[in-house]
C-alpha cells in the first residue's frame, strides 16, 4: 500500500478497507446523545479517528478526514511532554448529580461545567456551578462553557452571578466574535478571561478571533482544525495560550488531542481530554482516562475484542462509509 506525500490524499478503497465504526454507550447523556459513533481508521502510522458530529456537513467533515488520514498516515510532531493535565468535565445534570460525574475524574482539580443549556436557566447554571465548587474546594479551578448561548447581555449577567466561584475563564459565552468582543470588554474589569472554541473550530477564517482582540484564550481541537500540524500552526500565529480539547472522542482521537497537548511550546491550563471518563464503554484496554489528573501522550491500539463488541449496527456502518466518501470527495476535488 502506498503511503502519501504531505498533500496526497490515500484512496477511499483504502480508507473503508482499514475503517471500523462502533457505537459506544455514554455514561451520561451528552450533546443530546446517549451513544457515541465513530469511525476508527488504521493507517501505516497507527490509528486514528473520524467522528464529527451527526449534524455536519460533508464540507465541515472533510477537515475531520484530514485530520484522521493526517495522524494515521504521516509521523507527527515531537512531543515536548509525555504526560498532560486533564479537566473534568461536568455536563448540564443536576447539582445532586455533580459529585457522581466528578468521581469518574480520577485526581482531576479542573473541571469544565457546561452551562447555558436549552430548557434550563441561570439559577440552574449557578447551582452546578456551586455543587462543583463544593466538591473541588477553595483551590480547585472551574471554567464554564456556554457553547455560544448567551447574547452579550446574558453572558454578562451569568458572569456576575457565576463570579462568585472564582472562574478559570468562560469558554465561548457567545456565538460570534463580534459578541465576543463585546463581552471581553464589558468582562475586563472583573478580571474573567474568554476563550473562543466555535469561534475558532467551526470559523472560516480561525484566526479572526485573534486579530479582533475577541478572546484571551484558544480551545483547539485536532480533528476540527484538520489534525495536529494545522492546530500548531493556528496557535503559533495567533499568539494566545491555548487549551486542548475534544470532541467526545473515544481514546483513540483522544490520544491524537494528546499529541497535540503534548506538541505545543507551552502548555499553561489543564486540557478537556479526560473525556472518555463520560463513556460507559470504549474501544481500548485500559481506556485513555484520567489518572491522577493526566492522561499520557501516546497512540492507542483499540482492542479488537472491543471493536467487535461495539462495531455499529450494518445499516450505520454503511452510513458512515457514505458520508467518508463524501468528505473525501471534498479533500480531493
Amino acid at each position: 500500500m502506498s503511503e502519501p506525500t504531505d498533500t496526497a490524499v490515500p484512496a477511499i478503497d483504502e480508507i473503508l478497507e482499514r475503517t471500523r465504526v462502533v457505537s459506544l454507550p455514554m455514561a451520561t447523556r451528552f450533546r443530546g446523545v446517549d451513544h457515541r459513533e465513530a469511525a476508527l481508521i488504521e493507517g501505516p502510522e497507527g490509528w486514528a479517528e473520524f467522528s464529527p458530529f451527526l449534524e455536519y456537513d460533508a464540507p465541515e467533515a472533510a477537515t475531520w478526514l484530514a485530520a484522521a488520514l493526517d495522524f494515521a498516515w504521516r509521523p507527527q510532531p515531537r512531543a515536548r511532554r509525555d504526560r498532560v493535565g486533564v479537566n473534568a468535565t461536568v455536563p448540564a445534570v443536576s447539582a445532586a448529580e455533580v459529585p457522581d460525574v466528578l468521581a469518574r475524574f480520577d485526581g482531576c482539580r479542573t473541571a469544565k461545567v457546561k452551562v447555558a443549556e436549552r430548557g434550563q436557566t441561570l439559577a440552574d447554571d449557578v447551582a452546578r456551578v456551586r455543587a462543583v465548587r463544593d466538591a473541588l474546594g477553595p483551590e480547585g479551578r472551574i471554567r464554564v462553557d456556554a457553547n455560544g448561548g448567551w447574547n452579550v447581555d446574558e453572558a454578562e449577567h451569568a458572569a456576575h452571578a457565576l463570579s462568585e466561584f472564582d472562574l478559570e475563564y468562560i469558554e465561548q459565552p457567545c456565538a460570534t466574535v463580534e459578541e465576543l468582543a463585546q463581552i471581553r470588554e464589558r468582562l475586563t474589569d472583573w478580571g474573567i478571561p474568554i476563550a473562543a472554541d466555535e469561534s475558532v473550530r467551526r470559523a472560516d477564517d480561525p484566526l479572526a478571533v485573534a486579530r479582533a482582540g475577541a478572546a484571551d484564550i484558544l480551545v483547539i481541537k485536532a480533528q476540527p482544525l484538520g489534525g495536529v500540524r494545522r492546530a500548531l500552526a493556528i496557535v503559533a500565529e495567533a499568539g494566545l495560550p491555548a487549551v486542548v480539547s475534544s470532541a467526545l472522542d473515544t481514546s483513540v482521537g483522544l490520544a491524537q488531542g494528546a499529541a497535540l497537548a503534548a506538541a505545543l511550546p507551552e502548555l499553561d491550563y489543564d486540557c478537556g481530554l479526560g473525556t472518555a471518563a463520560l463513556l460507559a464503554a470504549d474501544v481500548a484496554e485500559p481506556r485513555l482516562a484520567p489518572l491522577g489528573g493526566e492522561i499520557p501522550a501516546g497512540r492507542v491500539v483499540p482492542a479488537a475484542a472491543l471493536l467487535d463488541e461495539h462495531a455499529a449496527s450494518a445499516e450505520r456502518e454503511a452510513w458512515w462509509h457514505a458520508r467518508i466518501r463524501a468528505a473525501h470527495t471534498h479533500l480531493t476535488g
